[in-house]
């Protein structure tokens, strides 16, 4: 993984500590309105929730999980997306608990805590998951970036949905992003010097 993205990583850390400690406040606020306003019913990023739903994320979870065994016998690879989307999601609603943030008023909504999107997170842990394995195994190629671009817009429109359908507010989403990814690249960290360890002692014996 290349400096840029952990400097990345830094930077939206900080915009979920500083989501974290603000939210409650006027300027957070209107934004959260701003936003509401400016997605709220839209029917066509509503449909993009679907493919964030939890039962969706796990399922993608575990045919990586299969791909990985059959494919490569990759046992690093089956850790990295346990790390990125099961530890991602224990994460997520571990925060979300400590935090208590209740969600935006409307009929029948949803009873858990607010505080970050789960949607707008493991979405985007699960297709940055695919997109950066789809990248070791095609190289630095078009269709990697091609992946990549696909797994960015997907993500964000998830997130949107949630605006749109009113079970988040503008902030939950964009904390989930920012946690998300952060947490993606401390995966990513992990794996590739996890990897390196591992051929490095392979060629030493």
């Amino acid at each position: 993984m290349k400096p840029w993205n952990y400097i990345l990583a830094g930077v939206t850390f900080f915009i979920f500590l500083a989501l974290l400690l603000s939210f409650d406040s006027e300027c957070i606020q209107q934004l959260d309105n701003t936003l509401a306003e400016l997605f709220g019913g839209n029917v066509f990023i509503t449909a993009f929730h679907y493919i964030g739903d939890t039962w969706f994320v796990i399922s993608i979870g575990l045919l990586l999980l299969i791909v990985l065994w059959l494919k490569e016998r990759n046992y690093h690879g089956m850790i990295f997306v346990l790390l990125t989307i099961a530890a991602g999601n224990v994460l997520n609603q571990l925060v979300k608990k400590w935090i208590e943030r209740p969600r935006p008023e409307i009929v029948d909504q949803l009873s858990t805590f607010s505080f970050p999107s789960g949607h707008a997170m493991l979405s985007l842990l699960y297709l940055f998951t695919i997109a950066y394995l789809v990248g070791e195994w095609v190289g630095n190629s078009k269709k990697s970036r091609i992946v990549w671009v696909i797994a960015i817009i997907l993500s964000f429109l998830i997130g949107l949905s949630r605006i749109a359908e009113s079970r988040h507010f503008g902030s939950d989403v964009i904390a989930g992003w920012s946690l998300g990814y952060t947490w993606f690249v401390l995966c990513v960290f992990w794996y590739e010097q996890s990897k390196r360890k591992f051929n490095k002692l392979k060629n030493n014996t």
